[in-house]
């Protein structure tokens, strides 16, 4: 047990990683919007003004909500302000400083820094230049706060089992045994099969941090509250190392199978072999977009639920208003809540079982007669 859980230490490190250089996307920023945000900041309006004359948006602040920022709001006017950390591929410069230097509020800053400027929670040059964007983000700040804490809990397991070797579990150890046991044995043993433990560390590594991430998700505030396995970079990541796993690994019946299945007719083999060739991408499709789209969705649930206070009570103009809202949406928001909890271990136990039944499938050998 010591052996596999240093493999999944290391495993987990190695997934980890990938998922960190998924954040850094590659941006061109539009000049034109700079200029308009600009334009905006100059009007002498009042926010509380502009807020009161356009009314509440529930679109706008759940895509707020959802998206990647770098910054996180805390409560208010009060924000925690994130490493901005870009490079300039045309003037080949790096960039850095804290986003509170954009005096930024709700993802708008009034102040342009060195070129730069925040529109929509995002640091954008003005004058349009490509850029790859390494800042740590709020989904950045979670994941490693969930690589802390997972490294905390595997480590603290690996020396329970160290120190009380041959002993009944007991603690953190006892919480965390069946889950890993779980995953082995009832999910890679069973669709994987002789060749499971190579595959183990990985599964359980992918599990508990699509947990986890999951789980701060629903945090309403900090440090919580981050929409990372909503974020498509973040599953397109765990879904392309599924595709790696699948077919790097995969035994040469699957090819064969692939490519040229025995027993069909070679006029029908033109019509299978394209179908099948296309299914070794809609496997890991199909993982990327299921998490991506369950957990944003369960998101936006909660978020246009809490809408119907503010919708209702005409953002604090009705008393009367908000309290009915608060009666409609306080029970709903428990229970979709409760459902989300829920969906927050479905969806990591749903993604690391279709991997390690994709896994499994390529990993049968067949016998022909």
């Amino acid at each position: 047990m010591i052996s596999m859980i240093n493999r999944l230490i290391f495993s987990f490190l190695f997934s980890v990683l990938f998922s960190f250089l998924a954040c850094a996307s590659e941006t061109t920023s539009v000049p034109h919007i700079a200029s308009d945000t600009a334009a905006k900041a100059t009007e002498p309006v009042s926010s509380v003004d502009a807020t009161h004359s356009k009314g509440f948006d529930p679109v706008g602040m759940i895509m707020h909500h959802i998206a990647d920022a770098n910054e996180f709001h805390i409560l208010g006017h009060t924000t925690l302000p994130l490493p901005v950390i870009v490079y300039n591929k045309d003037k080949k410069e790096w960039f850095t400083c804290m986003s509170s230097a954009f005096h930024a509020h709700h993802g708008e800053g009034t102040v342009e820094v060195n070129g730069y400027k925040m529109e929509n929670s995002r640091v954008h040059p003005t004058d349009g230049s490509h850029i790859i964007d390494f800042s740590i983000t709020k989904n950045v700040f979670t994941m490693l706060m969930a690589l802390t804490l997972l490294f905390i809990a595997f480590f603290s397991v690996r020396k329970a089992y160290a120190t009380r070797e041959n002993q009944a579990p007991s603690g953190f150890q006892s919480i965390m045994e069946p889950l890993i046991q779980f995953i082995a044995h009832d999910v890679a043993r069973e669709n994987i099969g002789k060749n499971y433990m190579k595959f183990t560390p990985f599964l359980v590594c992918v599990f508990f941090f699509i947990l986890i991430n999951n789980l701060i998700g629903l945090i309403p505030i900090f440090p919580g509250s981050a929409n990372v396995s909503g974020n498509i970079s973040f599953t397109l990541v765990l879904g392309t190392i599924s595709f790696i796993l699948i077919n790097v690994f995969a035994k040469r019946d699957y090819w064969i199978h692939t490519f040229a299945m025995p027993g069909v007719p070679k006029a029908l083999l033109l019509i299978l072999t394209p179908i099948e060739i296309l299914g070794l991408f809609i496997k890991p499709a199909s993982l990327i977009l299921r998490l991506f789209g369950n957990i944003t969705g369960g998101h936006i649930a909660v978020m246009s639920i809490a809408s119907v206070v503010f919708i209702l009570g005409n953002v604090g103009k009705s008393v009367g208003g908000s309290m009915l809202g608060g009666a409609v949406a306080v029970p709903l928001l428990i229970f979709v809540n409760a459902m989300e909890l829920f969906v927050a271990f479905l969806q990591a136990y749903v993604f690391t079982l279709l991997t390690s039944i994709f896994i499994g499938i390529a990993q049968e050998e067949h016998t022909h007669h």
